[in-house]
C-alpha cells in the first residue's frame, strides 16, 4: 500500500462517519509533514449548511490547527472528487496536493464533470491525483444512494 492509500483509508473512515448521520458518505483528511493535521465529513444536513461539505469542514478544521487560514505544504485526501465550491477553497487555503477517489460525472471539477484546475484566473497551482482506492469509494456512495432509493 502507497502513501496515499494509507491515507485514503483514513478519508474513507470519515465517510462512514457521515453516511452513519445520514449524510451523503464523503470523507477527507488533512495532512502534512506525514502526519493527520485534521479529519472532517459532510456534515451539510445535519448543519442544515449547503457549505458543509468534508473539504470545507476539514480546510476549516486545519485552519483552527495551525492558526493560520493558509494551509501550505498540505495535502487534503477526499474520497469524492472535489465540487467548485471545495476546489476554490482550495486554492485559496494554498493546499499543496490534492488525492481524491471517485470521480463525479455530475459537480466533480477536476475533470469529470468539468475541469477547472488550470484556469489562468486562479494564483495558486495544486497538484492533483484522482482514482485512489477508486472502486472503494465507488462503492460506498452506491451502496448509499440505492438504500436511499429503497427508503
Amino acid at each position: 500500500m502507497n502513501h496515499d492509500e494509507k491515507w485514503m483509508k483514513y478519508a474513507i473512515e470519515e465517510a462512514y462517519k457521515a453516511e452513519d448521520k445520514g449524510e451523503i458518505p464523503v470523507g477527507a483528511v488533512l495532512v502534512k509533514s506525514g502526519k493527520i493535521l485534521a479529519k472532517a465529513h459532510n456534515l451539510c444536513i445535519l448543519n442544515k449548511d449547503a457549505s458543509a461539505h468534508a473539504e470545507i469542514q476539514l480546510i476549516r478544521a486545519g485552519g483552527e490547527k495551525l492558526n493560520n487560514y493558509r494551509l501550505n505544504g498540505s495535502t487534503i485526501y477526499v474520497t469524492l472528487e472535489p465540487c467548485a465550491m471545495c476546489f476554490g477553497a482550495m486554492i485559496h487555503a494554498r493546499i499543496d496536493r490534492l488525492v481524491f477517489g471517485a470521480y463525479d460525472s455530475k459537480t466533480g471539477v477536476c475533470g469529470s464533470s468539468s475541469n477547472i484546475t488550470n484556469e489562468k484566473n486562479f494564483n495558486h497551482k495544486i497538484d492533483i491525483i484522482g482514482g485512489i482506492l477508486k472502486s472503494e469509494n465507488e462503492n460506498l456512495l452506491k451502496a448509499f444512494f440505492t438504500q436511499l432509493r429503497i427508503k
